[in-house]
């Protein structure tokens, strides 16, 4: 069996805490002004990408084995549900949904942050402007993630729980700090900003991807409950069941070849088909089939509405260990 894999020719771009939509960059007027996010192809514009090219989260694993729990998997997640992009343009319920990457400048001032869960945090100071955006809007509550790009140390930031204070100082719940050039992992048992000790910002689908056409990497996504276990590349469960019908945290999952697409209007059409190639990783606890992607008025609510049409039994797990050259990289076979 031929096996695809990560592509090794250019480069590109984790709670028991925790349970970025185009960049953004300063504008002139104080405010944030969109800016592209990067990918697996740096450009003159922007030559820091997230991750480089033979990092998991740009695998092809279309030709990858189905995972031997797969059923139990899909159908402890629910094989009934329907997927659902948890993102897009605009507000619901009178708030904006996708998680907000805010993009920094060079020389962006560091700040302190305080952890509440310091023992697996990454420690400050962290480059967050006093008008960072907040996963859900100044006031909201749940997750509460800040996620910020800083392409000149081509470095991302990211916080769960987090909270400004007046003095430009931030508190969070845990907080970790990724090189987007190199293929690091937490260490074993951290969690990140992301239940699974995971970055989030590689596994956002994004609406400058998806006009382009392609989306280079896995989307990471929720389920209501997971196993106390993870597989790699995840670093940290957030379970406490031992039931073998769950699946662990890091598992990946692909939108099975035979389901068609082809209808799909061209951005739903772009994140189905990045579910195919590269697949879903399992990130977090919560709503079944909740893919996870930007906060971003470019994207168009009712195109992505299509992808509700796809149930659960349309995804098949898949066996990723067959990708690892070592537990402790994110780096894999070609």
């Amino acid at each position: 069996m031929v096996l695809q894999g990560c592509s090794h020719s250019a480069a590109k771009p984790p709670a028991t805490p925790p349970s970025a939509e185009s960049s953004a960059l300063p504008a002139a007027d104080g405010g944030l002004a969109a800016a592209p996010a990067g990918s697996a192809s740096p450009t003159a514009a922007d030559p820091c990408t997230i991750f480089p090219a033979d990092n998991v989260w740009h695998a092809d694993i279309s030709k990858l084995p189905v995972h031997r729990d797969s059923a139990a998997w899909v159908a402890g997640i629910g094989a009934a549900a329907h997927a659902h992009p948890d993102f897009g343009a605009g507000l619901i319920d009178g708030a904006p949904f996708g998680i907000p990457v805010t993009a920094v400048p060079a020389g962006q001032a560091k700040v302190k942050v305080t952890f509440g869960y310091a023992g697996e945090s990454d420690p400050g100071p962290y480059p967050i402007p006093k008008n960072a955006r907040i996963e859900g809007g100044p006031n909201a509550g749940g997750d509460r993630h800040v996620i910020i790009q800083d392409s000149a140390a081509c470095k991302a930031y990211e916080l769960f729980d987090a909270h400004p204070n007046a003095d430009g100082s931030w508190k969070a719940g845990s907080g970790a700090v990724y090189d987007l050039r190199g293929n690091a992992l937490r260490k074993a048992g951290w969690t990140s900003a992301d239940a699974a000790g995971l970055p989030i910002l590689p596994g956002l689908a994004r609406a400058d991807e998806a006009a382009a056409g392609r989306i280079d990497h896995a989307i990471r996504f929720t389920a209501p409950k997971t196993r106390k276990s993870y597989v790699w590349p995840a670093r940290h469960a957030a379970s406490d069941s031992t039931d073998a019908s769950l699946p662990p945290m890091g598992a990946r999952f692909r939108l099975k070849s035979s389901v068609d697409i082809s209808k799909f209007p061209p951005q739903a059409r772009a994140v189905a088909q990045a579910l195919k190639t590269y697949g879903a990783i399992l990130a977090d606890n919560g709503s079944p089939w909740y893919f996870s992607g930007t906060q971003d008025d470019k994207w168009s609510n009712d195109q992505l509405n299509s992808l509700k049409s796809l149930k659960g039994s349309d995804f098949e797990a898949v066996d990723s260990s067959l990708l690892m050259i070592d537990p402790n990289s994110a780096r894999c076979r070609p």
